[in-house]
Formats: structure tokens, C-alpha cells, sequence
């Protein structure tokens, strides 16, 4: 038996978890027609067969027609749920793995415009900022169905082989109930004191027990401090916890620290990269030291080290490693086998909750088998035939492709213009908040380090130094520069830097400037963020009808943090249509996809973020040397089959190329380029 605090067992009430780490519930936005059907299991079970011994699922699962999805959630008010349920349980348990559900009744957390196009309901007459529907006041008999609602739904879940369920209590209509900032009613489920506003998740609590008996293990997932003027208080949140213990009728509590009724909210609660690890565990120890019951907690918490502190200090006995799951799903497995420094690390980049609330999946920044776990390996297989790879670019795509080939047991070389590896992620982590951004390339190198795979860094390669090496396959992954072409006009904008200029340091900020995104991705506001640091006056200009569009609610939340106490404006719908120098000034001729409309203004400095063009002279200097003239067979590679295009006999080797030296787009598209073409060579 090993004596690490994290893989020591625990009791709860009549289930033995096998050990101390979890996943909390989370909705990755895989159910097909509101079912947890195959894809949504094999993303579970995955986790399950490495170790893990609780799986929180969904995040949440509706019990009411009125709580319409927000994304592609659970279903749980429907019956045909009932097998797929069943067929996700068993293969968890299959593996030793506990699982659970979350359930909720979204309230004002959604939308009407949608499913039944009911209205939104809530004990709050005020819209919430994130999802903008007005509600309707619940009514009684509004309340007397949804507590029906809970209690059909939770018999539903333990007909489905659930081994517990827990409700969702932050930020959801069960919340919106018993905070002081969300509850206008009057009457017994009022917001005049405590023990009105604590009545309806008390109430929906004794129905579920009238339903499916005391043995069924029910737990909340609640806020028990708002950390907001006129919210649950510290104090009273322990309160809460208090009578939530004293009631008899709950087996663990979930604690969370925060509101989510906004971006900036809900970031504070779930942090991204830059932010604080583990900022509330300290509180949820409170909780646990007040109250005696069983505890859970997740909030950025990405390392083995903190997991286990958090253990062995008797703050949580159960500790969430949600994110850290999604990046390497064999964190358990690895621990079991003292391979700690081969985890893949979570880095924070929130990739996965940014493309659920932007009605994606969720996939993982840097693990492109997660979410695809039906046609994607997180365990590499070695080939049957050992071949010669050569790689040229080391940036993240390059280093995939060159970690997925040594793993299969090729012989593998990669060129590196640069004297480090990393290219685009390297200049991102320059930025002190993305310096986690770094761990996808120290990762890689690690992995390839280990497998003997050969670098030629400070080496610009030419087709010569490829085909010296007698390659079976060649991978091209040089990336782009940046393109300071605009829109439609056939010519380079005269006079303009980069955004990489400035984040780079090569180009200092100047007194005014204008920043044109044309991207709406990071490299445009961290530009801006570089020049307002400085002490510039900043203007981010864009076409689109709103800025960052890519960069999504929770990312721009720290960029906004940092640019709105400064001087920095935001104008949208506006095109930079050229630039000209008259004396000391560039004068930027400004127009809009509006209307026929243009003016001009005057800057000191215009810097241009406007992504990429392929660097692609090598690959096209190759393709008529390669067997498969660069082509691509997309069937077999959506499909997760080999690439076996022959349209030259005569060549020599296969050629591929991948990421931003195709098209520009991003980190995660690299990684995804590289796992789904190498994983069959």
C-alpha cells in the first residue's frame, strides 16, 4: 500500500472511493440529442480506466423543460436518458470508477429562445448580465413542478446506475433562491431572511429523499461565500454549511467560492492562466473544519503537489482535477507509477470552458485526444516498421509531430531555424500572465528528449539538408509571419509594425497608437497591453462588429483587467484602408463595411495584427521531389486512418505539412494537424 495522501481511499457513507481524486462535474458539450452517448462516455471512461476515482459527470444536467440548455447539456427530465445513463455507469464502474451526476435547474442561467421557447424563470426579476433573458417570478405552482422536477430526475439517474447525485447551487436557479442579490420574492421561499431563501433547496432536498430513501448519496455543489457588496458573506456562508450538515439529509458538500452571473465572475471562481492556483482551497478547509462533513473542491488546481497538500493538510477529502484531467487523463496512473514529471500539465488557457460558452466542445489546448477519444490516442502505439522522420520547425506543431513520432519508434530529426523551440508559444509567454503557455513546449522537448530525437537548432533547413537525411516522410512545420497585407488592397500597408513587433520587444510603443485587429485573437490586445504599460494612448480598431472575437469571455477577462484603468479606447466597425507619413504623423485613412464613409486620423505608431502567411518556400521547394506531391487524403484523415496518396512513384518520401504553414490558425489546430497524421506513420 503506498502512504501518498492522494491514492489513500475513502469512505463515503457505503461507497469506497479508491482513492482521493476526482473530476467535478463539467459539461464538455458532448451529448448527441441530450444523451451521453458514445462519445460523451468514451471521454469518461478514459479517465476511468487510468484511475481516477470519482467521476462528477455533466455540468449540469437539466431536470426541466424551462431550463433549456445553455450548451449541449444532459437532457435528465427526459426518460429516455435512463440506458444511456446505464451504458455510461457501467463502463465506469467497469474500471473502479464511482460516478455521479450533476443536477440543476438552470433559472435565469439560459435563455427562452430555445428548446420549448418557454420563458426563463427565477426568484430574481433582474436578467443575468452572462445570458441576458429577463425571467419570469416563479410562482407557486411553478416551484411545486420543479421540485417534482429534481426528484424525477434524480430517480431517473439512480435507475441509470448512478451512485450518487449532486445538485448545482452556484449561480443556478437552487442559488438564485438562497443569495440576498437574486431572490425578490415574498412569502415562504422570500428573500427576507436565511431560512426563507434556504426553503426551496430544502424543499427539492426532502422530495429527492421522499423519492430515492436516505442510502442514495446526494451532495450540493454550492457557493458558500458570493465575495460581492450584498452577497452570501463569509460568515453566513459557514452558516449555511452549518445547517446543511445539521440537517442529516446531505452526504458531502462541494464548496465554491465566487458568483458566475458574469465573465469576470465566473473567472475569479474557475482562474485561467496568470491567475492564482488553488485560491479558494484554503476557504473550503473552513467549511470542512466547521461542519465535519465530507468535502469537495476544484479551482485551479493543476499539479500533483497542490492535490496533495490540499489532502494531507485535512483541508478536502475529496480534490477536483478537472482541467488537469482534460490535459492528461492518466495523471492517476502516472502517480501509481512514479511518473509524476510525465504528466502533460494543464495550462491554464481555458481553451475548454471559452469553446463551451461559445456554444463549441471542449477540447484541450494542447491534448488534442481529449474529446476525440473515439478516433484519437492518448497512448501512443508503436509502428510495426521503424521509419525516418524529419521535421522542420520546432514550434508546437513541429514538437508533436516529432514527440508522436518517436513514440510509435521512428528514427526522428528536426530542423529548428531559431536557437530555442517554440515559435509562436514562445513569444506568447513572454506575456508574465501566458508564461504557463511555455509548459507545451518543455513538455514535448521532455517527451523527446526521452525517445532520442535529434535537433538541429540555429539551422535553417533547405531541401538539400532534408533529402541528405534519405527520409521516408517529411513534415514541414515552419509556420507563418505576419501578414501586414490589408483586406482586399493587393499591397503591404506602408509604414506599420507588427503586433509580434511589439510583443517581441524588436519595436518600442510610441506615444499614440493604433492597434488594427483584424485577427480578433490574443496577439492584437497583447499588443495593445505592451503598449499601454509603456504609457501609451491606446486605440484597438477592428472590422467586426465586436473586438477579440476569438479570444472568447473568460481569456479577455485578464486583458480587460489590464487595459480598462488605462488609457485605452475600443472602436469597432471601423477598416484601416492605408497608411501615410505627413511629417512626424501617420495618417491612417479609416473606412467601414457600412458604408461608403471614411475619415482620417492621425497616429504616432499603427501596429497591424492581421495573422499570418505560411512560410512555405521549403515545402513547395519539396513537393516535386515527395511520392505524394503534398496531397492529403481528408477522408482518411478525419476518419483517423493512414495517409496513402501516391501521385508521384517516382518520389522519395511522403510530404506533409502542418499548422500555420498551411493556413494560419492556432496552437491547439497544430497539435491536432500533428496527432491525427503522425499516430499512422
Amino acid at each position: 500500500m503506498s502512504n501518498d495522501p492522494l491514492l489513500q481511499p475513502y469512505q463515503l457513507k457505503h461507497l469506497t472511493l479508491k482513492n482521493r481524486i476526482m473530476t467535478t462535474s463539467h459539461e464538455p458539450a458532448y451529448p448527441e440529442d441530450g444523451m451521453p452517448k458514445d462519445r460523451y462516455r468514451a471521454y469518461h471512461e478514459e479517465r476511468a480506466k487510468a484511475g481516477v476515482a470519482l467521476a462528477m459527470t455533466a455540468g449540469s444536467a437539466a431536470v426541466s423543460k424551462d431550463s433549456p440548455p445553455v450548451f449541449n447539456n444532459i437532457l435528465a427530465y427526459k426518460d429516455e436518458v435512463v440506458p444511456w445513463i446505464r451504458n455510461l455507469t457501467d463502463s465506469l464502474h467497469e474500471h473502479g470508477c464511482a460516478a455521479m451526476i450533476q443536477l440543476t435547474h438552470l433559472g435565469r442561467r439560459t435563455g427562452w429562445a430555445k428548446g420549448d421557447w418557454l420563458p426563463s424563470i427565477s426568484s430574481s426579476k433582474h436578467r443575468e448580465p452572462a445570458h441576458r433573458a429577463f425571467p419570469k417570478l416563479a410562482e407557486d405552482w411553478d416551484i411545486e413542478r420543479i421540485i417534482s422536477d429534481f426528484a424525477d430526475a434524480t430517480e431517473r439517474m439512480k435507475e441509470g446506475g448512478m451512485d450518487g447525485v449532486e445538485l448545482q447551487v452556484y449561480g443556478h436557479l437552487l442559488d438564485q433562491f438562497w443569495s440576498p442579490l437574486t431572490n425578490d420574492l415574498d412569502g415562504p421561499y422570500g428573500g427576507g431572511d436565511l431560512e426563507t431563501r434556504l426553503a426551496f433547496p430544502m424543499t427539492v432536498l426532502d422530495a429527492i429523499r421522499k423519492r430515492v430513501g436516505d442510502e442514495f448519496i446526494v451532495g450540493f455543489r454550492y457557493t458558500a461565500d458570493e465575495d460581492a457588496p450584498g452577497g452570501i458573506t463569509p460568515e453566513e456562508g459557514i452558516e449555511i454549511s452549518k445547517r446543511l450538515a445539521a440537517s442529516g439529509k446531505l452526504d458531502f458538500l462541494n464548496v465554491i467560492r465566487g458568483r458566475i452571473h458574469t465573465d469576470p465572475a465566473m473567472t475569479d471562481i474557475i482562474p485561467v492562466q496568470g491567475m492564482k492556483n488553488a485560491p479558494h482551497l484554503d476557504f473550503a478547509g473552513e467549511v470542512k473544519k466547521a461542519t465535519g462533513m465530507p468535502t469537495f473542491h476544484a479551482s485551479k488546481i493543476p499539479d500533483v503537489a497542490t492535490a496533495r497538500h490540499a489532502v494531507q493538510a485535512g483541508l478536502l477529502d475529496m480534490v477536483g482535477m478537472t482541467r488537469a484531467h482534460m490535459a492528461d487523463p492518466y495523471i492517476v496512473q502516472k502517480i501509481v507509477e512514479g511518473r509524476e514529471d510525465d504528466i502533460r500539465p494543464c495550462v491554464g488557457a481555458t481553451y475548454c470552458l471559452d469553446r463551451i460558452y461559445g456554444a463549441g466542445e471542449a477540447l484541450c489546448m494542447h491534448n488534442a485526444a481529449t474529446g476525440r477519444e473515439l478516433t484519437m490516442p492518448h497512448v501512443i502505439e508503436p509502428a510495426a516498421e521503424k521509419k525516418k522522420v524529419v521535421i522542420v520547425g520546432a514550434g508546437p506543431g513541429g514538437l508533436e509531430a516529432a514527440r508522436v513520432a518517436a513514440e510509435r519508434g521512428h528514427d526522428v530529426t528536426v530542423f529548428e531555424a531559431q536557437p530555442d523551440p517554440g515559435g509562436q508559444v514562445r513569444l506568447t509567454a513572454q506575456n508574465e500572465r501566458k508564461r504557463e503557455m511555455i509548459s507545451i513546449i518543455e513538455w514535448r522537448m521532455a517527451q523527446c528528449a526521452a525517445r532520442d530525437v535529434t535537433f538541429h537548432f540555429n539551422t535553417w533547413a533547405e531541401a538539400a539538408d532534408v533529402t541528405a537525411l534519405e527520409p521516408d516522410v517529411v513534415i514541414v512545420a515552419t509556420g507563418g509571419l505576419p501578414n501586414t497585407e490589408l483586406f482586399e488592397t493587393g499591397k503591404d500597408a506602408a509604414h506599420v509594425v507588427t503586433s509580434w513587433d511589439l510583443i517581441s520587444g524588436d519595436v518600442k510603443p510610441a506615444e499614440n497608437v493604433l492597434v488594427y485587429d483584424e485577427s480578433g485573437d490574443h496577439p492584437g490586445l497583447m499588443a495593445a497591453e505592451v503598449a499601454a504599460k509603456a504609457g501609451s494612448r491606446v486605440e484597438v480598431m477592428t472590422p467586426d462588429r465586436m473586438f477579440a472575437p476569438d479570444i472568447m469571455g473568460m481569456n479577455l477577462v485578464p486583458y480587460m483587467r489590464e487595459l480598462q484603468h488605462r488609457d485605452v479606447t475600443f472602436t469597432v466597425t471601423r477598416r484601416l484602408m492605408g497608411v501615410e507619413r505627413e511629417g512626424n504623423k501617420l495618417v491612417a485613412t479609416i473606412g467601414t463595411d457600412y458604408s461608403d464613409h471614411t475619415d482620417k486620423a492621425a497616429y504616432d505608431q499603427v501596429v497591424v495584427n492581421y495573422g499570418t502567411l505560411p512560410m512555405d518556400d521549403l515545402y513547395f521547394e519539396l513537393k516535386p521531389m515527395s511520392r505524394n506531391a503534398g496531397e492529403v487524403d481528408y477522408d482518411a484523415l478525419i476518419d483517423g486512418k493512414p495517409q496513402a496518396v501516391e501521385r508521384n512513384p517516382d518520389g522519395g518520401f511522403m510530404l506533409f505539412r502542418i499548422g500555420d504553414a498551411v493556413s494560419a490558425r492556432n496552437t491547439h489546430a497544430a497539435i491536432y494537424d500533428a496527432l491525427r497524421l503522425v499516430k499512422d506513420i
